[in-house]
């Protein structure tokens, strides 16, 4: 199991409830929520506010971190 982190803590990465960060992004893809289907792909992608992402149980994306 990878580590996790607080979202605090994260410069890229997800959480498996269908939560992204990306802070190098565009304002409106900084924080967001998205969907998962039975298959695990993740669509409908939605803008939302670092309050409503959960604090904790956050995975870094660490091969987008340098990737930008």
């Amino acid at each position: 199991m990878p580590q996790t982190f607080k979202a605090s803590e994260i410069n890229i990465g997800y959480h498996p409830s269908g939560f992204k960060i990306n802070k190098t992004a565009s304002p409106l893809d900084r924080y967001t929520r998205w969907d998962i289907d039975e298959n695990g792909m993740w669509y409908n992608k939605k803008p939302v506010c670092f309050h409503e992402l959960p604090g904790q149980g956050w995975i870094k994306d660490e091969g987008s971190e340098t990737s930008g």
